[in-house]
């Protein structure tokens, strides 16, 4: 079966087959500022995200064989263009990343990295798609038998490939933990942690999240938001906030900063999401 399920706008459960949009779940926000930017969307709802995700389809082949896997920057501060600025400066080899048709993959180019992790967030189960997992190259998908989304496993193979600077998108502070240790037992290699789509997580992730990751986006997270703000942690955005958590997490943001060559100016009027989760 062609399926792939992706916590979309709201963070709400959609279903995707043979490139078409059959199942929304309620979504858990009515509001996010980056849709109403960048797609002009007021209120989430069901209607609105099929719509979204079936354009996402229709625009560039999210879900099916005819898939687009590069684009130029799409956000300032996106965990994707992040990492995309890290590996043109040479600061990261590589990225561990999950994409659609693939699940856990490792990019080394760029323009990659934006078009995949800048175009679908939250992707939580996916099966193959043969085309997308011979065009990324099928030596860097984890599973291409299963389509497998496993984050530390795609690290470890990264590192058997011979990467020493590695980037890994993750979702919780428990991932984040588990990364600090393969990079423990392996000495010379640096794992670059970036939490992302973190609305809705629990406390005790969050905690873990600023103990053991490198960045973590605040999304609509009450958690992280309140313990970036209340410790200070550097942090580069106003509707969705990026902390920067450690001090090489707050590097590869700052490259960011000097690479858009641009100063940072606060807007304390940003428009938030309408609830933290």
């Amino acid at each position: 079966m062609d399926e792939h399920v992706i916590e979309g706008l709201g963070k709400a459960r959609v279903v995707v087959r043979d490139g078409k949009v059959v199942e929304v779940g309620e979504p858990n926000l009515d509001y996010c500022p980056i849709f109403d930017k960048h797609r002009g969307i007021k209120k989430i709802d069901k209607g609105v995200i099929a719509e979204n995700i079936q354009f996402r389809i229709d625009d560039f082949g999210m879900c099916t064989p005819r898939r687009e896997l590069k684009m130029k920057d799409f956000l300032s501060f996106g965990v994707s263009e992040i990492i995309c600025t890290a590996i043109r400066q040479k600061r990261i080899d590589a990225a561990v990343l999950v994409c659609e048709g693939c699940g856990t993959l490792i990019v080394t180019d760029p323009e990659m990295v934006q078009g995949i992790g800048g175009r679908v967030s939250g992707l939580v189960s996916t099966t193959p798609i043969p085309e997308i997992i011979e065009r990324v190259g099928r030596d860097y998908v984890l599973d291409p038998s299963t389509a497998r989304i496993d984050q530390v496993e795609g690290v470890k193979k990264a590192i058997r490939m011979g990467f020493k600077n590695i980037a890994v998108s993750i979702i919780n502070g428990s991932m984040a933990k588990a990364m600090k240790e393969i990079e423990k037992d392996h000495p010379g290699v640096n794992v670059y942690t970036f939490v992302v789509h973190a609305t809705g997580i629990s406390e005790k992730e969050a905690d873990l999240v600023f103990q053991y990751a490198d960045v973590s986006t605040g999304c609509a997270s009450k958690y992280i938001r309140a313990r970036g703000t209340r410790e200070g942690v550097y942090r580069v955005g106003d509707s969705i906030p990026i902390f920067g958590i450690t001090m090489r997490g707050r590097e590869l943001i700052e490259e960011r900063i000097r690479f858009m060559g641009k100063p940072i100016v606060p807007k304390p009027d940003a428009k938030q999401p309408d609830k933290l989760l």
